[in-house]
């Protein structure tokens, strides 16, 4: 059982006796200068998570906004920094935490996390490793801040709902680097404490991001994080100070973001002495989708044996939980969400196509289950169209149940034919989940990037990779450029022009 402290969180007047000790953000930083040991299990799954954001950026490093973004850090090469996924050289830690976060991101394809709130606490990542490889870090220590960049993103995911004020969620993930980046950099609690403040009031911005025509901004937006929580902790390590109280000021966060001065969070945290294990109520994606349409696409490959012809289905309605439907469902009211000529952003984040194509393919491919004549076919739009979402308040209940073995993202099915029979199933947690038919372990993972980095990556550098992110935990101080997957040239060269801009 672990040790965890419930903090309550709410404005506070500038007026009031409210010592800094008592602050969300000076809280956060005594977490991060905690020196407790990683346990192993935590470790093991750090080397997953790293193993599975290079499967995803071996997939995505062609794709334009990937590309934009490698163009951008390469125009700022140094004689010593942080690699850039893919290449040789070196550019400044801020310039490869942008580059490599837009290529873990932009398929929307690595781990998560559901709560109150949403994450993708792989984001962390990129900016940890590039701090860590221009300043020489022992892969001891970054171990250390990833284990704690996830559990602070994920207990602020469990105490503080940002979407209910549409906020977007990487407002939880400036802190949470600062915060990882605190610990692997073994800063005293007062520097963390400034960095967390100024990485949250630079890093909250609005939902629109996820909402409508969605854009390549989603992809770029935790990496933009990743850049702002750097250059934060390194204002702070130079003796600058934060807005503060961040979170519960009079003019803070809470009061005129979130749910106001009258609004009390309770957000857990770790004991002193606690080990942080955060990471391991975290899950990975096995479908290049939103997570919450991951058992719905294994829901729809277990049924469509059972409907058959599917010219003979009249409505399929999708009973789920509220974020669900009002996310990727129905209930959002996105007309986009069925428009065949939508980005792949917004088709990615309207489950009615997704069940749509998973039911017609048996199958799901981050690229071909996205590809503008997939999304086109005559018979997949009139599919598409049959497909609604209704809130169903049990389903909204196991979402958020903080009982793991009842925690559920999953979707009913009610399949209706022409005839009026109807079929009907279910599935609460998706086949790669813990607790699904599937689970991921170390060797899942690993067939991930195998999978994904086959033809772009050459095996003897995919060997070579696995080998040093296994042996992370004892790479010594400088070694950590190893954790860079060199992609075959061949494959760059098939990569977008991309205009000239400010950057050359």
């Amino acid at each position: 059982m672990r040790i965890m402290r419930e903090h309550e969180v709410r404005t506070r007047r500038s007026a009031d006796d409210f010592p800094r000790t008592e602050h969300l953000a000076w809280k956060i930083a005594e977490v991060a200068a905690d020196p407790v040991e990683v346990p192993p299990e935590t470790a093991a799954m750090v080397v997953n998570r790293i193993i599975d954001n290079a499967a995803v950026s071996a997939a995505s490093v062609i794709r334009r906004p990937v590309t934009v973004a490698r163009t951008q850090a390469l125009a700022h090469r140094t004689r010593q920094g942080a690699t850039v996924f893919g290449v040789d050289g070196a550019v400044p830690a801020e310039w490869a935490a942008w580059a490599n976060g837009v290529a873990v991101r932009e398929l929307d394809f690595h781990d998560t996390f559901l709560a109150a709130d949403y994450s993708h606490p792989g984001d962390n990542i990129p900016a940890l490793v590039a701090v860590a490889q221009q300043l020489g870090v022992r892969g001891a220590d970054l171990i250390r801040g990833i284990a704690t960049a996830y559990e602070v993103q994920i207990d602020l995911v469990k105490g503080i709902c940002l979407h209910q004020h549409k906020i977007d969620h990487v407002a939880h993930l400036g802190p949470s680097i600062a915060a990882g980046l605190g610990t692997m950099l073994r800063l005293d609690a007062e520097t963390i404490y400034a960095a967390i403040g100024q990485a949250l009031h630079l890093t909250t911005a609005t939902r629109q991001s996820r909402k409508g025509l969605i854009s390549s901004w989603k992809a770029f937006a935790p990496a933009w994080a990743g850049k702002v929580a750097i250059e934060a902790v390194d204002r702070a390590m130079r003796g600058e100070a934060s807005p503060a109280p961040i979170w519960e000021g009079e003019d803070g966060v809470i009061a005129w973001l979130l749910a106001g001065p009258d609004h009390t969070y309770r957000v857990p945290l770790p004991a002193p002495g606690e080990p942080k294990r955060a990471i391991l109520d975290s899950y990975t994606k096995e479908h290049s989708a939103e997570y919450q349409s991951q058992a719905p696409i294994d829901l729809a490959r277990r049924m469509r044996d059972r409907i058959g012809d599917l010219d003979q289905v009249a409505t399929i309605v999708l009973h789920t939980s509220h974020h669900t439907h009002v996310v990727i469902g129905t209930g959002s009211n996105d007309p986009q969400k069925f428009d065949p000529d939508a980005s792949r952003e917004t088709l990615d984040h309207s489950v009615m196509y997704i069940f749509a194509v998973a039911l017609q393919d048996g199958s799901w491919h981050h690229e071909r289950s996205y590809a503008p004549e997939r999304a086109h076919r005559a018979d997949t739009i009139e599919l598409w169209r049959k497909i609604s979402t209704v809130e169903d308040p049990e389903w909204t209940r196991r979402y958020h149940s903080s009982d793991p073995t009842e925690k559920a993202f999953g979707a009913k099915a009610v399949v209706t034919l022409k005839s009026g029979e109807t079929i009907v199933d279910e599935l609460a947690v998706a086949d790669a989940h813990p607790l699904g038919a599937r689970p991921f372990g170390r060797e899942q993972y690993v067939d991930k990037f195998a999978e994904l980095a086959d033809g772009v990556v050459e095996h003897r550098e995919q060997q070579r990779f696995l080998s040093a992110v296994e042996n992370v935990a004892t790479t010594t101080a400088g070694g950590l450029a190893a954790l860079n997957v060199r992609v075959d040239p061949r494959v760059l060269d098939k990569a977008p022009t991309i205009p000239s801009g400010i950057f050359r």
